[in-house]
């Protein structure tokens, strides 16, 4: 079933819009959720969540149009939540490691400017992306939005994982060189 069908499912508050996103959308979410969190019994709690989230957040929203990127934003969400709820000790250094890397392209002095700039800079990160080859966007997004493990990254492209750490620190270099550019202070 298409995406816009089962927006309309929700929108008419019919349940089987539910069984319709989880068969077609569950495993990734469910993936995404055991990546954060590392743990299949609290990803499956998660995304038993976010789905009530979803539900409840269907209307005033309607994904149409981007329905897998609606829910993975909620699944995500709720993932590191947990893991903040959770204190697991592993899996909490692992993300503070994985914020840490980003972290150091940005001034530890967030302030209400910075706050404001938010969207902005989002729109940059995502213009930079899309600028970038495929291989490097789908490795950078694998590691800092899905939080995959370098080896993991490493099998999915073919890779060894010291070429992944190298990729990625030349990506967060260029990153870094387009935020200047925009005019961020680094």
């Amino acid at each position: 079933m298409d995406d816009a069908r089962i927006v309309d499912l929700f929108l008419a508050r019919d349940e089987s819009a539910l069984a319709y996103a989880g068969e077609k959308y569950g495993k990734r979410l469910l993936a995404l959720a055991r990546g954060i969190l590392g743990d299949e019994g609290a990803a499956e709690e998660c995304v038993n969540d976010a789905w009530l989230e979803a539900w409840n957040r269907i209307p005033p929203h309607e994904p149409r149009d981007y329905l897998f990127p609606f829910l993975a934003k909620i699944v995500r969400a709720r993932a590191l939540n947990c893991v903040k709820a959770l204190s697991a000790e592993k899996r909490s250094a692992e993300l503070v490691a994985l914020t840490d890397e980003l972290a150091e392209l940005l001034r530890s002095d967030q302030d209400t400017e910075a706050v404001v700039e938010a969207r902005a800079l989002s729109e940059t990160v995502s213009c930079w992306l899309w600028s970038v080859s495929e291989e490097k966007r789908q490795v950078f997004v694998r590691r800092y939005w899905y939080a995959e493990p370098l080896r993991q990254i490493a099998a999915r492209f073919g890779m060894s994982e010291a070429k992944v750490k190298s990729l990625l620190l030349r990506a967060r270099r260029e990153l870094a060189k387009q935020l200047t550019k925009e005019g961020y202070d680094l």
